[in-house]
């Protein structure tokens, strides 16, 4: 048992080591929370997606290996592109595919300006997009084609803006001992990072379920500058 809680505690040490260099702008103490649940809990969602589905594998792990690099390397950056951050969140719908019938409504728009400057300037807070993502395929029901998923992703006038609606389930989704990390983690980010740069809109209109992130990068490039 001793020798099991210094393990524990040499782990514990070693990840408040790796996300230190978060400590420069933000808040470090609830930073560092935030962070060491966020990547356990979607590389567990991740790996849920592909495990019954053999005939998917190879296409799977492909994109799987992309969400990897992306979440060892490219989120380890205080901030990445939107254009990375996007490119992330598609190929994170490509593996969640999986789980869904042939005839389920899926629909993944892109309304985007590439040719906005702050389209390749690191300024968006990597991971941002996966709560509301997951949420969609966690919620509505998968099996039945008369459930859908709507996933919109903007980007102008230096604004990010991700819109994720689905018909809610009637079937009661099961309880996880640890349920509801990312939504926590998805509202504290934005709070200490963004601060009143962003609107997060969740809610129910019917049998819909609608969430709506939007983030002004461009006001806060001028408030990061001038601080």
């Amino acid at each position: 048992m001793f020798l099991q809680l210094r393990k524990s505690d040499t782990k514990q040490k070693i990840m408040e080591g790796k996300v230190e260099f978060l400590q420069n702008r933000f808040d470090s103490v609830e930073l560092q929370k935030v962070e060491s649940k966020l990547d356990p809990h979607l590389f567990k969602n991740i790996l849920n997606s592909i495990q019954s589905h053999a005939y998917q594998t190879y296409f799977a792990l492909d994109k799987l290996a992309n969400v990897l690099d992306y979440i060892l390397y490219d989120s380890r950056n205080k901030f990445v592109t939107p254009k990375e951050e996007i490119e992330f969140a598609q190929n994170l719908i490509e593996i969640n595919k999986i789980k869904i019938t042939p005839l389920f409504d899926l629909k993944v728009k892109s309304k985007i300006d590439e040719h906005e400057p702050l389209y390749n300037q690191k300024l968006l807070a990597p991971l941002i997009s996966i709560d509301l993502i997951e949420n969609a395929f966690k919620h509505a029901d998968l099996q039945s084609s008369d459930s859908f998923i709507s996933i919109t992703f903007e980007f102008a006038k230096g604004t990010f803006v991700l819109t994720v609606s689905n018909k809610i389930s009637p079937k009661r989704p099961l309880q996880k001992e640890r349920g509801g990390i990312g939504s926590e983690t998805l509202e504290q980010r934005l709070k200490l990072i963004y601060k009143d740069n962003y609107k997060l809109e969740k809610f129910a209109q019917g049998e819909t379920y609608i969430a709506y992130l939007k983030i002004d990068l461009r006001e806060y490039e001028i408030k990061m500058r001038s601080a």
